[in-house]
């Protein structure tokens, strides 16, 4: 009884001295959703983040750390710039913990006294800073998708972590928001989710110009990035959904595995790997490791059955297993020559093809996409009151005499759930490959090589392979009226995606 008192009276003194100084505890998710984009990747190794607060209107924000290598205390305070970054306004160290969060308190308490909304940082001419959601295209001209993002209430929490991520953002081509609202919205997304989770890596990203998309750098290494989508083919008829919802039946995907999807991926990587000017003869790509990274948009649904196909494609291999006298799992790799579909035919094995050494891997994650946007969002407190998430899924299961994955089901909420950029995203290292990736450089992400005819596979601890997200708001009968007939008339309609 006396610990329950002591603990009661701890937390109405905190909850007083937050009222004091205007302040309000904020999840490691919300103040990510604000100050990852800003944060250095050398942060971690001075110090660890321990706790998280903002202004009451969260016009400021802060963290408290401990210093890694004499093991006292920090706080940093953090405001909008003239681009509406967050960036470091006011510091301290050698603190102990309760003089950090005193003066972190003080610190927040007194520029929010100022009424400054911003906070200069002598640098607003650069190039960075993207608006993606002012329409530069006419209604009729805009992506489906886009105007769902930008309009619907669905998917506040996927515009919300967007508009903090851009602010950021460096458009190298000058051209990302017209193709992110029109003609290349997938393409655009997968950008963006790279972005992202790249930054979670710990990794520095860099736009080179003219390209390719990304270089990343770790100490001493670099490793550039395309990004590559698959796309509908011209004229490809579209898929209507099922009774259930879904786009495929488990018969229709066993098929198209065997040959279209496979061609897909290939024509995608083909394209890039016989490009004009080849990526590996860029000068400042010359040495370095090269990647593809690459993402299945040819259909909607589609990233949730054609990852198989991908590893088959690259490596020219599938495997088939069989269960021993004492019911262990047996695993045996098969030898694929060619996959045809309606008349084309291209040969198994990307990693075997010329030129296909300058390539050093295959980056994949069937996760890119704006579910994910919206499940990060909701995770970081975006979103309405009356808004519900639901994402079911399949992840590996690490059990060596295990042949199939394990269902999932997350309520994505705020202290429920928990979920990174990077998961779900997969390496395929090319065993050709003239100069090889360190896949230290990439860690908590899923790497596969081929070695002695197998597929050998580091996974993390919890690795999604497919997943569908629901994404719910709760409303009453009389608009839950309004949205079933616009949704029968093709308006709003709010699709069942990954």
């Amino acid at each position: 009884m006396g610990q329950a008192r002591r603990r009661g009276s701890f937390e109405q003194r905190q909850a007083e001295l937050w009222t004091q100084y205007g302040v309000k505890p904020l999840t490691p998710e919300r103040y990510n959703a604000y100050v990852a984009w800003t944060r250095t990747p050398i942060a971690s190794f001075l110090g660890e983040e321990l706790e998280f607060f903002s202004s009451s209107d969260e016009v400021l924000v802060g963290v408290i750390l401990l210093d890694t290598t004499d093991r006292d205390f920090a706080f940093v305070t953090l405001g909008r710039d003239e681009k509406g970054r967050f960036r470091a306004i006011d510091c301290s160290a050698s603190l102990t913990r309760t003089e950090a969060r005193h003066l972190l308190f003080a610190s927040i308490k007194r520029h929010g006294d100022s009424r400054s909304a911003v906070f200069p940082q002598g640098d607003a001419d650069d190039k960075a800073g993207v608006d993606l959601f002012q329409a530069t295209a006419p209604r009729d001209k805009l992506h489906p998708s886009f105007k769902l993002l930008n309009e619907g209430d669905h998917w506040i929490p996927a515009k919300s972590i967007m508009s903090e991520m851009m602010r950021h953002f460096r458009d190298v081509d000058g051209n990302f928001v017209e193709q992110f609202q029109t003609t290349g919205f997938d393409s655009r997304i997968w950008e963006l989710y790279l972005y992202a989770a790249l930054l979670e890596l710990g990794l520095f990203v860099e736009k080179p110009n003219p390209a390719p998309d990304f270089c990343v750098k770790s100490g001493r290494k670099q490793v550039f990035i395309e990004a590559v989508t698959v796309n509908p083919s011209a004229g490809e008829p579209k898929v209507e959904p099922s009774k259930e919802g879904l786009m495929r039946s488990p018969e229709e995907i066993l098929e198209l595995l065997k040959g279209k999807a496979p061609i897909k991926f290939g024509s995608a990587l083909y394209s890039k790997l016989n490009r004009k000017k080849p990526y590996w003869e860029l000068d400042d790509v010359k040495g370095k490791p090269l990647v593809f990274a690459i993402a299945d948009f040819h259909e909607s649904q589609s990233m949730t059955w054609t990852s198989p196909a991908l590893l088959q494609y690259l490596y020219g291999v599938s495997h088939d297993f069989v269960r021993d006298e004492a019911g262990q799992l047996v695993i045996s790799p098969i030898k694929l020559e060619a996959f045809e579909f309606e008349g084309k035919k291209i040969p198994a094995g990307f990693f075997l093809l010329p030129g296909s050494e300058n390539v050093s891997a295959i980056l994949f994650s069937s996760s890119g996409t704006l579910s994910k946007f919206n499940r990060m969002g909701r995770l970081a407190g975006f979103g309405l009151a009356n808004q519900h998430i639901f994402r079911w899924g399949l992840h590996h299961k690490h059990d060596l005499n295990s042949a199939l994955p394990e269902p999932f089901l997350h309520d994505v909420r705020q202290g429920i759930t928990t979920e990174t950029w990077a998961e779900g995203l997969s390496m395929f290292h090319n065993p050709q490959a003239r100069h090889p990736v360190d896949h230290r450089i990439f860690p908590s992400i899923a790497h596969h090589r081929y070695v002695d005819g197998q597929i050998e596979s580091l996974l993390p601890d919890f690795h999604p392979y497919t997943s569908y997200t629901w994404n719910l708001l709760a409303v009453d009968d009389e608009t839950f009226e309004k949205t079933r007939k616009e949704f029968e008339s093709g308006i709003n309609a709010q699709p069942v995606d990954t």
